[in-house]
């Protein structure tokens, strides 16, 4: 049996895009097999590996010869294909930077939106070149129009596109709803929901007219069930998912897909400054019994975002609480 080498690889089809198998710019790969005497395919993706047909089981020689060329024209193929440029607000720190990171890895292009933590948002975009990803850093108030009109132009102006938007960015402003101040309400509204809906409608943009993209916004469980000292961020995150299932109507037609990702109790540095007795009586209401890690929560948005097996997947609202919330 002949060992395979460079020249058994007979055709690169072009016929879809990152991670999508219905795309153009998906790579197969006709191969010569020794196991059938003759052709068989080869599906590559980015980050994902590689899918392989056969008719019989391996005879021993010959493939590690065929294993290593299958594997480095994956590699050939995977750079042919353009990667996803994804912008991820408010990503210096916790769930934000855990995205950011993971889609990094994937081979995402990202761009690191901060409103004020420039020197952390520097270090994430130096953790994604550190993998051999491409990573720029955008500092901006996404609850401002003309801030979000600049971050989707640097996107563009970088990389030429954005195809996915992860809407993250948000703060905290917590007292009783009898002891809250206007300006306390109003600051939560603008920037967890305004923002999310101008960053929407910048990006989709985008979008429409190439008539794909992802959309995955950060909500909370607090959207769906409230919280004693958050009217605001109660409201701001249920008009999240209001507006995360009216968007993905709106946008269905264009091929966008829009959905929410509602964290309950994830691990930060506010919950390690918690009191033993609060944390006791928090954990005591989560089945799992534990916080959540950001690395969860990017796990369940970096599916959204670009793994293929999602694409049927809109207008939804994921809870990744620990069962908190059944």
């Amino acid at each position: 049996m002949a060992a395979v080498t460079g020249s058994n690889v007979v055709a690169l089809k072009p016929a879809a895009r990152f991670a999508d198998p219905t795309d153009r710019k998906f790579v197969q790969i006709r191969q010569w097999s020794p196991i059938s005497g003759g052709f068989g395919s080869v599906q590559a993706w980015p980050s994902i590996g590689l899918q392989c047909q056969s008719k019989r089981s391996f005879a021993s020689s010959g493939v590690k010869a065929q294993v290593a060329t299958v594997e480095q024209a994956s590699i050939e193929a995977a750079q042919n294909v353009e990667a996803p440029v994804a912008i991820v607000t408010g990503a210096s720190r916790g769930i934000g930077k855990a995205v950011a990171l993971a889609l990094g890895k994937a081979g995402c292009k990202v761009l690191v939106n901060y409103a004020r933590s420039s020197k952390e948002a520097e270090e994430v975009s130096k953790e994604i070149e550190s993998y051999g990803g491409q990573a720029v850093t955008f500092g901006g108030d996404v609850s401002k129009e003309a801030d979000v009109e600049g971050m989707i132009k640097t996107a563009v102006d970088t990389w030429g596109t954005v195809d996915i938007l992860i809407n993250n960015a948000g703060i905290t402003r917590d007292t009783l709803l009898m002891r809250m101040k206007k300006s306390q309400w109003q600051e939560v509204i603008d920037l967890n929901l305004t923002g999310v809906f101008l960053c929407t409608q910048a990006a989709a943009k985008i979008m429409m007219k190439k008539k794909k993209g992802k959309i995955i916004n950060i909500a909370s469980v607090v959207g769906l069930v409230g919280n004693i000292g958050q009217a605001n961020y109660s409201a701001a995150k249920a008009g999240v998912i209001g507006l995360t299932k009216t968007v993905a109507r709106e946008y269905a037609s264009r091929n966008i897909n829009v959905n929410a990702v509602a964290p309950g109790f994830i691990a930060s540095d506010m919950t390690a400054k918690l009191g033993e007795d609060l944390e006791k009586r928090i954990l005591e209401t989560i089945p799992l019994g534990r916080y959540g890690q950001p690395e969860e929560v990017a796990g369940l948005v970096e599916f959204l975002a670009i793994n293929p097996a999602s694409n049927y997947i809109t207008g939804q609202v994921f809870t990744i609480d620990g069962g908190m919330v059944m």
